[in-house]
């Protein structure tokens, strides 16, 4: 009897503890990262998509993250960070649970963390200064750059073949002439002959002609291309100048190598500009990168075309302008931690937006119809 007492008791308690320990798992569940009730969502100061008026935060991100968040019934804890580099510092250190401001989705930034559905395709633009008046002439300015521009170079390059073909025909007709305009039958230094010849045909005029009838017939047609050649080439220079003088120096993405453009550390667009042979003059936050622009420091501005397009909108209004097509396009989105839970909450709640037409209401008020 003593010993099926005991038994009873050692179930009784055993039972006990084993509901305690099921409770308190129970508890412990309610309260684990999987199921959270407030999020940290780390976000930076970048209008139109995070803004800061009369002490709140406003704006597309804002806007689209409380949408959502209203879906998860979770509340927010918005962490306001001073830079780009801020926000990846945070997710890093896991002091954020996500990043509203939306980030190009890259290989390198993938491997990293995770991403919720696109929000939209963004792409770089350029922005320079709006002088409101075509280019101020110099024209020793104008004549360094025509002759090191590209235009230049191209026509160089086609000069050289009408020179050298010429010559060696040239040559050929007439090295075995005693009459011939080759005084030496050589290759060296005949062939100089020729290509002094050739030059001056298609220069000016050549001041002897072939002796032999074949060379002879052959300059002449080799004169008329050197007029042609002449005309075309001294035409394309000046629509060049033309162009320059009314667009300025830099209308778009092919004129930034060389050229000192400011842009964000650590960006897309740094990595363009790095990729591109341009000046790059990197900055950790937003205002300083515009301010360059207005103080005349860099000649233009390179980041995301939603950004850069509300500023001209905006506080750049008659000071900025865009110029050239938006390109590098590539789809922005929330930045989440690596293998987040959330990951599919917040999709989900983004699909649901989208078909229930709060997401199309949101971007007409930040952008415009779409």
């Amino acid at each position: 009897m003593k010993m099926r007492s005991a038994l009873a008791i050692a179930l009784r308690y055993l039972t006990a503890t084993t509901a305690l320990l099921f409770l308190m798992s129970s508890s412990a569940a309610a309260q684990t990262p999987t199921n959270p009730t407030e999020l940290k969502v780390a976000v930076l100061v970048a209008p139109p998509f995070v803004m800061q008026q009369d002490g709140a935060l406003t704006g597309f991100s804002i806007d689209l993250w409380n949408a959502i968040a209203a879906q998860m019934k979770v509340t927010t804890n918005y962490q306001v960070m001073p830079d780009p580099a801020s926000v990846l510092a945070a997710m890093r250190a896991k002091r954020a649970d996500i990043v509203a401001v939306p980030v190009v989705i890259t290989v390198a930034r993938d491997e990293e963390f995770d991403f919720s559905l696109p929000i939209m395709q963004a792409g770089l633009q350029i922005m320079v200064r709006d002088t409101g008046k075509a280019a101020t002439p110099n024209p020793l300015v104008d004549l360094v750059n025509l002759l090191f521009s590209k235009t230049t170079v191209i026509w160089l390059g086609i000069a050289l073949l009408l020179v050298l073909i010429p010559a060696h025909l040239v040559w050929l007709f007439e090295r075995n002439r005693d009459d011939g305009i080759i005084a030496n039958r050589s290759y060296i230094p005949g062939i100089f002959e020729a290509i002094y010849w050739a030059i001056s045909c298609l220069a000016t005029q050549a001041e002897n002609m072939p002796h032999q009838w074949l060379a002879r017939a052959f300059s002449i047609f080799w004169m008329f291309v050197g007029v042609v050649f002449v005309a075309f080439y001294t035409a394309q220079l000046t629509t060049t100048l033309t162009v320059q003088r009314i667009q300025g120096s830099i209308s778009g993405p092919e004129d930034l190598p060389g050229k000192h453009v400011s842009t964000v550390t650590n960006s897309v667009a740094a990595d363009y500009l790095h990729a591109h042979n341009a000046q790059v003059h990197e900055f950790s936050q937003y205002v300083p990168m515009l301010q360059a622009l207005n103080t005349k420091s860099i000649d233009a501005v390179v980041f995301n075309s939603p950004i850069l397009l509300y500023y001209a909108a905006h506080e750049g209004k008659g000071l900025v302008k865009l110029v050239g097509p938006e390109f590098n396009v590539a789809p922005i989105a929330f930045c989440l931690q690596l293998d987040s839970p959330l990951r599919r909450k917040v999709n989900l709640a983004l699909l649901t937006l989208r078909e229930n037409g709060t997401y199309r209401q949101l971007f007409t008020k930040w952008f415009g119809t779409p």
